[in-house]
């Protein structure tokens, strides 16, 4: 890439971080991870002029990389700190698995689709990110083999609150998934105890949906 081209690109992440900071307090920590991680190289050339600006691109295999406020609001409810193991649902183009590990989080992230999962990877080893625990499987099990997780970030819309996953939250741990099937409520799960839950519910998002299983 030009040089040029890359101060252009590092300009458009800054001003999109200082939009996002307008529009909700997040937290320092995922508006450094914005600003830092180079959205444009997760989506297809034909797309970076679009990369900065606050919506949700297409990806391919029916697929999208979210817009960059929801990318920010599920990773800022999940409220979890530098070396934290998170398990992401949903690992698409490998964007938000980025920002996460950009935070110095310890992440795992399942993609379904296999197309996606090779690209993911592939995106994440161009832009400096380990994808050594990107897995190809299905999101519903999630991975009681890594289990327990400080978070875990579902990044498409489940038909109803996974309870596999909720299992695999450590005590104090914290679950951000949409619930819906046409458009999601943003709930957030705290594990209070061997057997109990909470739950908040932070508005109304439009997610593609969760759907067991592989496609290959």
């Amino acid at each position: 890439m030009h040089p040029s081209e890359d101060l252009k690109f590092k300009g458009q992440r800054r001003l999109l971080t200082e939009s996002l900071a307008q529009k909700h307090p997040f937290s320092q920590a995922v508006l450094k991870a914005i600003e830092q991680v180079p959205r444009h190289l997760f989506v297809e050339k034909e797309l970076w002029h679009l990369a900065y600006r606050d919506k949700p691109l297409n990806i391919g295999s029916g697929q999208t990389i979210s817009q960059p406020y929801t990318v920010a609001m599920q990773t800022h409810l999940l409220e979890v700190e530098k070396r934290d193991k998170v398990l992401e649902i949903g690992t698409g183009c490998g964007y938000q698995a980025a920002i996460l590990m950009a935070m110095g989080l310890y992440v795992y992230s399942i993609e379904r689709i296999r197309s996606l999962y090779i690209q993911a990877q592939k995106n994440l080893h161009t832009t400096g990110f380990d994808a050594s625990n990107i897995i190809f499987g299905d999101g519903f099990a999630g991975l009681p083999q890594f289990a327990p997780f400080q978070g875990i970030l579902v990044a498409c819309g489940a038909p109803e609150v996974p309870e596999k996953l909720k299992e695999q939250l450590a005590i104090g741990g914290k679950m951000v998934v949409p619930v819906g099937r046409n458009m999601q409520r943003m709930l957030r799960i705290t594990r209070t105890g061997e057997d109990t839950y909470s739950t908040e519910d932070f508005g109304f998002y439009q997610f593609v949906p969760m759907l067991e299983g592989t496609d290959k």
